[in-house]
């Protein structure tokens, strides 16, 4: 058990029987009287749901300890990502709330860690950027010369918007949480002797 003015973003928390993954923490210091806040956004492991909980800032909270294996990533079967682990070949099933919209950047063999509570399966880390690849993207008219973005479509089926220099079968590197373009993903350069 830890107080609640001791949680950060990333632990794991059981609260009326469910679990949460704690995304974000605000502490909120109180005057005179009144005691200050810890405020959270949480994820609810098992449905997806995102909430926000008000704690006292000495109010006991129970703290779960997870494990951490690497899993290869199979396949995606419409909305159920299938993982692998590469050592004893076991696969596991993980709904696509539980990844959220980073799951549509999973490409097969890919190796991602995946967090355990009690041997069940409860999240995978994934990065906040992630790279896909350009397929089609919308030729630039002479009334998008003063904007300087286009919309693309990805491997993935995503449609973003990408600056005009962007052009099909480039990889670009988006911000999964907000499915906003970050930059032209460069791969190997040649080197020329």
């Amino acid at each position: 058990m830890l107080v609640a003015s001791e949680l950060r973003a990333g632990m794991v928390i059981r609260m009326e029987g469910q679990i949460y993954w704690v995304l974000e923490v605000e502490s909120r210091a109180g005057a005179a009287k009144l005691g200050g806040v810890v405020k959270t956004r949480l994820n609810n492991v098992r449905s997806g749901r995102m909430s926000e909980k008000h704690f006292r800032p000495l109010e006991r909270v129970e703290e779960l300890h997870v494990e951490r294996q690497l899993m290869e990533f199979l396949f995606r079967q419409e909305n159920v990502y299938t993982f692998m682990n590469p050592n004893t070949y076991e696969q596991i099933e993980l709904a696509g709330e539980i990844l959220g919209p980073a799951g549509q950047f999973l490409q097969a063999g890919m190796e991602v860690p995946v967090e355990f509570f009690e041997g069940e399966p409860i999240s995978a880390v994934l990065p906040d950027i992630m790279e896909a690849r350009v397929l089609d993207t919308v030729p630039a008219t002479r009334s998008q010369e003063d904007s300087a973005w286009k919309e693309a479509k990805l491997e993935n089926g995503l449609v973003i918007r990408v600056p005009l220099f962007i052009a099909p079968g480039e990889s670009v590197r988006v911000d999964v949480r907000t499915g906003h373009y970050v930059e032209r993903a460069h791969g190997e350069r040649r080197r020329t002797a």
